[in-house]
């Protein structure tokens, strides 16, 4: 019997194997053991901190185990990884944006009492839309680059810009007036 291989291929009792054969016979737990350090890293990359990213690379092994077939029938498995992980990344940031932006409304701050108090960042903030807001908080509150902002929203980066813009030239024209009629007391 005569085994020929490919590029990417492995014999198989007469027939190639493809790399996707070859990682549905790995496994899962061998595919978890030898990408967990890699999703780790762009976890940590993309959360900045230690604990998050371990339990975003723990909740995206899950769903790559709970979808297993699909990962196996990829072309590339381990940037079907990465996209599952950047999304549980987004999909959570989204999650906590919107319990942020539910409890700050149900909660408004108590309007100043005398001409001497001052708007505070977050009542300006509060002003921007939802959507400039959380690019205004990413970009400049968390710190992260505008390519970064503008995957983390699915949109491009002139939309961070120009939307980052406007947002800073809301909040100086805001925040200005504040400090205009504090001083005339």
């Amino acid at each position: 019997m005569s085994t020929s291989r490919g590029r990417d291929s492995t014999p198989v009792s007469g027939r190639t194997r493809t790399p996707a054969q070859g990682l549905a016979a790995q496994g899962f737990e061998e595919f978890a053991r030898a990408g967990q350090r890699g999703l780790y890293r762009t976890a940590y990359l993309l959360c900045g901190d230690a604990e998050t990213a371990r339990g975003l690379t723990q909740t995206t092994l899950a769903k790559l185990f709970q979808h297993w077939r699909r990962v196996v029938a990829a072309e590339h498995p381990h940037a079907y990884a990465r996209t599952v992980l950047t999304r549980t990344y987004l999909a959570e940031r989204r999650r906590r944006l919107r319990d942020l932006l539910a409890h700050s409304r149900a909660d408004p701050a108590p309007p100043p009492v005398g001409p001497e108090l001052t708007v505070t960042l977050l009542s300006a903030l509060s002003e921007l839309p939802p959507r400039a807001r959380a690019m205004v908080v990413l970009r400049y509150w968390e710190d992260l680059s505008v390519e970064t902002v503008a995957q983390l929203m699915r949109c491009s980066e002139s939309t961070v810009k120009s939307q980052c813009s406007r947002s800073l030239a809301r909040l100086r024209t805001r925040l200005g007036d504040a400090h205009l009629y504090s001083h005339q007391a």
